[in-house]
């Protein structure tokens, strides 16, 4: 197999798998969701709220409900209660779940090498390495359960059997039922078969017979099965519709044992796994082989991380949660955070120097939990505030005292001035450039934030570049970031200061 390569700030990168991997974010498939989990970090971490109002428009949407309604009301809902609810409730939910794990470990300045998902989990594997929005990923797995909703005698379900696979088939061969089939590999001695109910009801009463364990998982329907042949051509057609971007990081899919190439039609090959198994112990031992000793469990409840530790017992590898209660009834993220920090994987807790320096009175759980809740919002308001005390440039003539809403359109610009084309093209190649993106990225309504990532001080850092590049006089202290999201808004907002000091400057 060649290295893999993947395509950050328009360059195609060759990962030598020998010696580059340290850190693998894991996203749980079915059963990775622990409501009370999700609850307490939405306590505590704002990025929960703010990837769930993303995923609540879209499924208000589609069916007219939020998905926050139905997991983070007034009490805390368990996996069982989303399964006895309408199909696509359990299957939103893992995805968001796993969304905000990441985007939690992303905000504690935790960088993964590599990215990978568990069956469903590879759907948000791909979206958080940027190759779909957070908004289509939604999409997606709502089309994964209506296509095979659609398809007529697709009734079954899921058993986790205590063997390794070869057993397992050996098992299956027994009864010869062309619907059997084994899902997934997780570990030496755990195998999941997928079939119909009245089969697998045989295949329990066999194993017992043969003293293997077997246990009904929470799944909402058979998936990873060969009858589910007839739902791949209509799935990889919808997919195939949606916009994939460049991939931004590494992803290793159990799935297809390598790893995602940039030419991938991720349409065909997503649609591979309604028919494919997961082959998760062999992944893991491959990204272990590639020097990976940190695997952490971006989702809910803790089962991926139980079995990478099975699987490399006995290895330096760690195996972290996120999204589960410990053993004392509090969040598992939190510890994993301070094994990370400790391990130099990391952000330190705030910022550096950040407690000692504004409250070295504070306990450092305190300041911590202070920081995680509003420092966005603080990092956001200095930035802000800083640009009050930027020097205006001595040849400038002050800008018109109200700034032009962004809802109005662009000004056109005076004479001698760039045109909105011009303009576009530079600030693209900025912004590309600063972020090591491709430009094609930066479409008119891409969101900076919340599809790319540019978090609000990086963006006012390059909002002031683009101000020097053009001469801009300084932001009024009214300025909100907030308004200006968007490419073709900061290019509308580049344009109307132009045109505005170009006016002022003829009269």
């Amino acid at each position: 197999m060649t290295s893999p390569h993947y395509q950050h700030g328009g360059t195609t990168m060759t990962v030598h798998t020998s010696t580059d991997l340290r850190t693998t974010f894991l996203f749980p498939g079915q059963g990775g969701f622990d409501g009370e989990a999700l609850r307490q970090a939405k306590e505590k971490y704002p990025q929960v709220r703010r990837v769930f109002e993303r995923i609540d428009a879209e499924t208000m949407n589609l069916f007219s409900r939020r998905i926050t309604d139905l997991v983070l009301g007034d009490r805390s809902t368990d996996l069982r209660e989303l399964l006895d609810d309408d199909a696509w409730a359990s299957q939103v939910a893992i995805y968001a779940a796993g969304l905000a794990a990441y985007e939690i470990l992303d905000a504690q300045g935790v960088r993964p090498d590599v990215l990978a998902g568990h069956s469903l989990g590879e759907i948000t594997a791909l979206v958080a390495a940027g190759a779909f929005s957070v908004e289509d990923g939604v999409r997606i797995v709502a089309q994964r359960v209506a296509v095979i909703q659609r398809q007529k005698g697709i009734e079954g379900r899921m058993v986790a059997l205590s063997a390794g696979a070869d057993r397992a088939r050996r098992l299956l061969d027994l009864l010869d039922d062309p619907m059997l089939a084994v899902a997934t590999e997780n570990h030496d001695e755990q195998t999941v078969v997928s079939g119909p109910g009245e089969v697998l009801d045989r295949v329990i009463a066999i194993a017992g017979q043969l003293g293997i364990g077997a246990i009904e998982i929470d799944a909402p329907f058979p998936f990873h099965t060969p009858a589910l042949a007839p739902a791949v051509p209509e799935f990889a057609a919808y997919v195939g519709k949606l916009d994939q971007h460049p991939l931004q990081r590494l992803v290793y899919s159990p799935i297809l044992q390598r790893y995602y190439e940039p030419d991938d039609a991720l349409a065909d090959r997503l649609a591979e796994h309604f028919v494919t198994p997961v082959r998760f112990a062999a992944a893991v031992r491959h990204l272990q082989a590639a020097g990976v000793t940190t695997f952490v469990e971006a989702g809910g409840r803790a089962a991926l991380s139980k079995l990478v530790a099975r699987l490399t017992k006995g290895s330096e590898v760690r195996a972290l949660p996120s999204l589960a209660i410990d053993g004392d009834g509090g969040l598992a993220l939190d510890a994993t955070l301070r094994i990370l920090r400790d391990a130099g994987l990391a952000g330190a807790a705030g910022a550096p120097g950040l407690a000692e320096l504004l409250a070295p009175t504070v306990p450092a759980d305190v300041f911590d939990a202070y920081w995680t809740e509003h420092g966005d919002e603080v990092l956001r308001r200095i930035a802000d505030d800083l640009g009050a005390f930027t020097p205006e440039p001595a040849a400038q003539t002050p800008a018109p005292a109200t700034a032009p809403a962004v809802t109005a359109p662009a000004a056109a610009p005076a004479a001698g001035a760039p045109d909105r084309a011009e303009i576009h093209a530079e600030l693209r190649t900025l912004y590309a450039e600063a972020l090591e993106y491709p430009e094609e990225v930066f479409e008119d309504g891409v969101q900076l934030e919340a599809e790319l990532g540019v978090d609000s001080v990086k963006q006012v850092e390059l909002l002031a570049r683009a101000s020097k590049l053009y001469g801009l006089p300084t932001r009024e202290a009214g300025f909100r970031l907030d308004n200006y999201n968007t490419m073709d808004k900061i290019v509308d907002f580049v344009v109307s200061q132009l045109s505005g000091r170009e006016a002022v400057a003829a009269g």
